[in-house]
């Protein structure tokens, strides 16, 4: 198996039936039951259910999960024209109709999480069937089990209850069932990463860039701390401080600024991307600039040899919000957020913020290879914190607290009581994981959205001038910001028109 996880499709995996002895699968014809027959087969299947990670965290899960929140928002161009879909998740709005949204941008999200599903779900069926090692088997199964865990855990948090698809769609009509509440999706999580967790390998011994056990801790773990429940996070947590994991010596050396520091000893699972022609890149810097940006203003972030002028409207800007966030002498604050002037922008004060912490030179105008860091070893130590305090062992997670404090150059937090350290950890959380796409799931998941959402779309709209909104007529938040607060996504519109359940 290649370092860098390719891109395979895997069509027609449609099964066959067996009624009629006279029925012959075409064997010219790629399907389940014709592919499916030896051990690179299922690696190269595999391969693809990694792939819609890509599109997932290049293009969707900064939208869905951190500019909907208070971290990041847009720098409204006016003279773009609409771009209700992107706004309407940054200014809670999303129109909603009888439970459904016609968003684009969840609808994506919702296809590519089942296409994750779909392509797991076909490994899983048929693995056993075939003989071939069974280390890699075992291996091939783990990533298979994760993955799927995976996808469903982002569809129960993004929508609640979901489709629970657990065998190969054969037909039109296995595609629409119903909806399993939350109870019984979390309980298939726990299940597939609990069985994957044995079968998979630790992170010495696995590929680089592929699910390891202790990817599947971490998953899990996140899971449990979703659902309360403190101490079974602790304990699938604990075992991976010792599975070779550790804070790199800076905080900029956590990210992958470059091939030899991708994958490196803070990284528990990041999503791959690999800069040139064969399709595997990103671009997601480019969609966070805010804009109009020059190419002159642009060469100097990105050091490409063709930088190109990019209009439109810049989207994922640090609000005032996350910069205040930074307690002084946090090393974090230069790292992850920078600042560019736009010659072009009607704002009196031209200069931005942007982010940062992901920004490394490259050659190419719009294609680098920046992993995307899903989790690092600094989050597992802030689960641990969390579990530990609100199980009342306050003192160890004010020790695990402090390890991610220090690293950023800031002294042992003062807080001391339950209330205190919680409070402290949330917010470490926020200036600690800040643009990594988990401040929506945390606002989400503590049930502080009204206090927390509200009252930052109370000030955008009382001073829209402060949130990047050019000082023109009409250049103000719409009457429906903040209008939508609800915990969850509504369900794609587009996707409600094929199933009756919804």
């Amino acid at each position: 198996m290649k370092k860098y996880i390719p891109v395979f499709f895997i069509a027609s995996f449609f099964l066959t039936s067996c009624e009629d002895f006279l029925t012959v699968v075409p064997e010219t014809r790629l399907s389940s039951a014709t592919f499916f027959k030896s051990q690179k087969d299922f690696e190269q299947a595999v391969n693809a259910a990694y792939a819609p990670l890509r599109t997932i965290f290049n293009d969707r899960a900064w939208l869905l999960g951190e500019m909907h929140s208070d971290n990041t928002y847009y720098a409204r161009n006016v003279l773009f024209g609409a771009t209700d879909n992107q706004e309407d998740l940054a200014d809670f709005s999303v129109p909603e109709s009888n439970g459904t949204s016609a968003n684009t941008h969840v609808l994506n999200q919702w296809r590519q999480d089942y296409l994750i599903i779909a392509r797991t779900n076909q490994i899983l069926s048929l693995i056993d069937e075939v003989d071939f090692d069974a280390a890699a088997k075992a291996n091939i199964k783990g990533q298979a089990l994760f993955l799927r865990a995976f996808a469903y855990f982002e569809l129960v948090r993004y929508f609640g209850d979901v489709p629970l698809h657990l065998t190969p769609v054969g037909s039109r009509e296995e595609a629409a069932l119903p909806l399993s509440d939350e109870a019984e999706v979390y309980a298939q999580i726990i299940s597939d990463l609990t069985t994957a967790i044995p079968l998979l390998p630790n992170k010495s011994k696995q590929e680089a860039g592929r699910a390891t056990e202790g990817s599947a801790r971490t998953l899990l773990g996140n899971v449990y701390i979703n659902l309360k429940k403190w101490g079974e996070a602790e304990q699938v947590l604990s075992p991976v401080t010792t599975g070779g994991y550790s804070l790199m010596g800076s905080y900029d050396l956590a990210f992958s600024k470059n091939s030899s520091n991708k994958n490196n000893a803070e990284s528990v699972f990041e999503v791959q991307y690999l800069e040139g022609s064969a399709g595997l890149n990103g671009n997601f810097m480019y969609q966070f600039m805010p804009r109009p940006i020059s190419a002159a203003e642009l060469k100097p972030i990105m050091g490409t040899s063709n930088p190109q002028n990019i209009d439109g409207e810049g989207n994922n800007i640090p609000t005032p919000d996350i910069i205040a966030a930074y307690e002084d002498g946090d090393t974090r604050k230069n790292v992850s957020i920078g600042y560019v002037e736009l010659k072009g922008s009607f704002r009196a004060n031209k200069v931005y913020p942007y982010i940062k912490k992901f920004q490394s030179n490259h050659s190419q105008h719009n294609n680098h290879g920046m992993n995307w860091p899903v989790y690092r070893y600094a989050e597992v130590l802030l689960f641990l914190a969390e579990a530990s305090n609100e199980q009342g062992k306050t003192s160890a997670a004010v020790g695990f607290l402090n390890q991610v404090r220090s690293r950023a150059g800031l002294p042992a937090t003062t807080a001391s009581n339950q209330t205190d350290v919680r409070e402290a950890i949330f917010k470490e959380r926020r200036v600690e994981l800040a643009f990594e796409n988990k401040r929506w799931f945390d606002i989400q998941r503590t049930d502080r959205i009204q206090e927390i959402i509200g009252a930052y779309g109370r000030r955008i709209i009382a001073n829209p001038l402060d949130y990047y909104y050019p000082p023109l007529p009409g250049a103000v938040p719409r009457n429906n910001a903040f209008t939508n607060l609800n915990k969850y996504y509504a369900y794609p519109a587009a996707e409600s028109d094929l199933s009756p359940y919804f």
